[in-house]
């Protein structure tokens, strides 16, 4: 299907030639989304289409292959997380970084996907020519003195929503006078021994939850400090029920059972918390001071400002947490850093710690699109100024959709459905003729934020993701209702096929 725009890839290049090839479709990203996106183009897509991954890391997995600190997990269930044709083997519902990252590279291998990924390669910039209706993608790859040129009909961008190379910036006063180690997860150091030492865990988000209980047996001791409390709720990694389905059934069917199951929890539990907040506070509230220690009280360590589901849920799993402060060497501070200094952060209230580790687990930066620069015949593009349409293209945006997830749900769910969405538009623009697509507006709309959640890293970049709306330019609401928007809904509206 693709058109002869460039050189075939087989082609021979001398050094003072810039390599071009031609595809179908270029997916940005070798993550769990990507790889999805990969599978459903390969298989499901119109025969013939030809494809290719850029990916600008040197091995597939993104998230996965990124984070390296102790206990690096998902935070929801496998099931819904894992991707839909490829079945999780085993009865855990919360797997290790290890294992999602295994799970990835045995799933990409199995459907053939790792052939069409190339490694190493950054996309720069990507500009859409009107002329020759496809984009056209400089790219810095290895080997190459000059940015090689991708051709595609189609941009996919699985490139997630967060900085990969710089975390958020956190002000953290005298932060530079400290003479311990100082480490953000998002580049913990491979082989780092924190065996016997006092560590300060900055911050109360999925990250510090998850590293504290997975460093207890080994420190001193290990302090959650935060500003102020989230949820954090316990969770089974295995059920009766999921055991008996695994035993019993075909492992597909297992698997698909299990996905279903957890991504109707998922909902239900995200509704009943929004519709009955004060009723969710309390259960949660009651579970919570169940299993803390005697010292450590639920007011005002647990006692959060916000609502369930406002921002983010913390899950821990089998109560480790919990477990991790009933043993006596873990703890939680809520206080505000006055200063950090040589070798203590003195707090507001008067108190003192004395770290040899400060980990500052202060949360991502959020990114869109990779830090592509993106163009149109040439003229720059900010695509966090735009609206999206269904939560997948740009406003204005030719052949160019973006997979995105769910932030209070597993985000391959998510990214399934803008995959399942650009299959329908494949099969609508083959049926009318058509070579391009483009979202257009037809009337104003009341803003609205891709994000709902008052999570610090999504309120300090407002404009960083694409712009929701209302009608086709609402953003995401539920897996349920948005796979039946994008297998039967209307994709017509606001839509040109050109």
């Amino acid at each position: 299907m693709a058109n002869p725009l460039s050189t075939d890839d087989s082609s021979s290049m001398t050094a003072s030639v810039t390599p071009e090839y031609d595809f179908d479709v270029v997916i940005i990203g070798a993550g769990i989304s990507g790889i999805n996106a990969a599978y459903r183009v390969q298989n499901q897509g119109p025969p013939g289409m030809k494809y290719v991954i850029l990916e600008g890391r040197e091995s597939m997995g993104g998230t996965w292959d990124l984070f390296k600190y102790p206990g690096i997990r998902s935070d929801s269930d496998i099931f819904t997380f894992g991707l839909p044709w490829s079945p999780w083997g085993h009865t855990e519902s919360m797997a290790s970084g290890d294992q999602i990252k295994e799970y990835l590279v045995q799933s990409a291998q199995s459907a053939g996907i790792d052939k069409h990924i190339r490694y190493s390669h950054k996309v720069e910039t990507a500009d859409w020519h009107s002329s020759e209706k496809g984009w056209v993608l400089s790219v810095n790859a290895p080997g190459q003195e000059k940015p090689v040129i991708f051709r595609s009909r189609f941009m996919l961008l699985g490139t997630g929503y967060y900085d990969y190379e710089t975390p958020m910036e956190s002000i953290i006063p005298g932060i530079e006078r400290f003479r311990g180690e100082v480490i953000h997860p998002q580049f913990w150091p491979k082989d780092f021994d924190y065996t016997g030492k006092n560590v300060v865990l900055i911050g109360s988000g999925a990250t510090a939850v998850t590293i504290l209980p997975s460093i207890a047996d080994k420190v001193k001791r290990v302090t959650m400090l935060q500003r102020s409390p989230g949820y954090i709720f316990s969770l089974p990694t295995s059920s009766f029920l999921t055991r008996l389905m695994f035993a019993i059934l075909p492992l597909y069917w297992a698997h698909s059972i299990n996905r279903l199951f957890w991504a109707f929890k998922s909902w239900a539990t995200t509704w009943f918390c929004r519709t009955f907040p004060s009723v969710a506070k309390a259960v949660i509230k009651k579970v919570t001071i169940q299993q803390l220690p005697p010292d450590i009280k639920w007011d005002p360590h647990f006692k959060p400002r916000y609502n369930p589901w406002e921002q983010r849920f913390c899950a821990c799993r089998e109560g480790d947490f919990y477990a991790a402060l009933r043993s006596g060497k873990a703890d939680i501070v809520t206080d505000k850093i006055k200063t950090v200094t040589e070798d203590s952060i003195e707090l507001e209230s008067g108190q003192a710690l004395h770290p040899d580790v400060i980990v500052t687990a202060t949360g991502l930066k959020l990114k869109f699109g990779g830090g592509i620069q993106f163009s149109v015949d040439g003229k720059s593009v900010k695509l966090g100024d735009r609206f999206a349409w269904k939560a997948a293209m740009i406003e204005g945006i030719p052949n160019l959709l973006f997979l995105t997830g769910y932030e209070d749900a597993s985000w391959t769910l998510g990214a399934d459905v803008s995959a399942h969405l650009f299959l329908r538009l494949l099969k609508l623009m083959e049926k009318k003729g058509s070579k391009v697509i483009v979202p257009k507006a037809s009337a104003p709309m009341e803003e609205k934020p891709m994000m709902s959640l008052s999570s610090t890293y999504v309120i300090k970049a407002p404009r960083v993701l694409p712009r929701g709306g209302t009608g086709q330019w609402a953003p995401k609401k539920n897996y349920f209702s948005d796979m039946a928007g994008a297998k039967w809904g209307n994709v017509t509206e606001d839509m040109e096929f050109l």
